[in-house]
């Protein structure tokens, strides 16, 4: 009873989701859109420097307004009433308009784009777009409704009620001296005065709202970051599937050790002389002075693997030279296929030269 209640204790340790993301479950969740990302931040930040850019610029901006009405009343009222000059007439508004509008409209972009980028970097997916089922099951929407993050998202635009309610009461309450009197000052300068209170208004609920989105965002990564935790058989399972199963991969291993050692075998007859420790080490070397500028490695091994070179070498009638230092060296420095290096010339020479005098051939 106890061994079973230990290993189904593992398997649930085993299930649970404990461990950070890897790079590729990272990957894959921003290839589908999933990225912690606060919508409130980019709103935010446009709310707070579209009124920055009025409290800097407002008196330009307000001139320019003005300038613009006073010419139209001044100036283009007692023009004809024709297509031509109406046409005309409209043209001119429209490109003042768009030009006193315009540093406007490159912030909003400029920020909002920013604001994204910052949070989440370059990215381009479709897969939010695309149709899923899923978004209109009636059982997921429902458990949406009553989901932890909904119950946040409540919380939260009830905080930020609270506080720009505080701040539009506190501010309009510390200027009620001033606004109970504006009946009784000029209109320019009463303009003026609400003007400059809804400025300090846009500007202290901005930045207000950036602090919150600030620490929503906060938040989101960290609600990302444990919704794509992982477990330890997540991790197992995702490398087999990237790696390949292991089993698989050492059958391969296995199969392909078997190829090269055949194809080793096979050249083994080619070889002049074997050159062993005697009994660990075995090393066959070739050299044919019209195709090779030094010796060369046919093949190389030990203990079983040495055995088998030195019986393949006497069935073929390759001599076969006991020289431990040198079969030591030339299995430790020269790869099968490679030619022997130039410190191990001499050493090779002479037993190559003992095996032509050996064989009757000439060196």
């Amino acid at each position: 009873m106890v061994p079973y209640r230990l290993q189904l204790d593992l398997q649930l340790f085993a299930g649970e989701k404990t461990e950070p993301a890897t790079p590729k479950k990272r990957q894959d969740a921003r290839k589908k859109g999933q990225v912690a990302k606060s919508s409130d931040l980019p709103a935010a930040f446009i709310l707070f420097f579209s009124f920055l850019l009025f409290f800097m610029f407002g008196g330009f901006m307000k001139e320019r307004t003005v300038g613009l009405f006073r010419h139209v009343l001044e100036n283009q009222l007692t023009m004809d009433v024709t297509v031509g000059n109406v046409r005309t007439l409209f043209a001119d508004l429209v490109m003042q308009g768009l030009a006193l509008l315009a540093p406007m409209f490159i912030l909003t972009v400029v920020i909002a784009i920013l604001a994204n980028y910052l949070q989440i970097g370059l990215m381009f997916t479709g897969d939010p777009l695309m149709m899923k089922f899923s978004k209109i099951n009636p059982i997921e929407g429902f458990k949406r409704m009553f989901s932890m993050r909904t119950l946040i998202d409540f919380l939260k635009s009830t905080l930020k009620l609270l506080v720009i309610g505080y701040v539009v009461y506190s501010t309009l309450w510390g200027a009620k001296t001033k606004m109970l009197v504006l009946g009784h000052t000029p209109l320019e300068h009463s303009f003026s005065y609400i003007a400059s209170v809804t400025l300090t208004l846009g500007i202290k609920i901005g930045l207000i709202l950036v602090v919150i989105a600030i620490f929503d965002y906060i938040y989101q990564k960290y609600e990302f970051e444990k919704s794509i935790k992982m477990s330890k058989q997540d991790i197992k399972d995702e490398y087999k599937k990237s790696e390949g199963d292991p089993l698989i991969k050492g059958k391969i291993r296995e199969r392909q050790r078997r190829m090269a050692m055949q194809r080793m075998m096979q050249e083994i007859p080619k070889a002049d002389v074997v050159i062993t420790n005697p009994t660990h080490y075995a090393v066959a070397i070739r050299y044919d002075a019209s195709r090779m500028q030094a010796p060369t490695v046919l093949g190389k091994g030990t203990d079983f693997i040495a055995l088998k070179i030195k019986e393949t070498a006497k069935q073929h009638g390759v001599m076969i030279m006991e020289n431990k230092p040198l079969a030591r060296a030339l299995y430790a420095q020269v790869e099968i296929g490679e030619s022997i290096p130039a410190e191990l010339f001499q050493a090779v020479a002479e037993v190559l030269a003992y095996v032509y005098k050996v064989k009757g051939r000439s060196s």
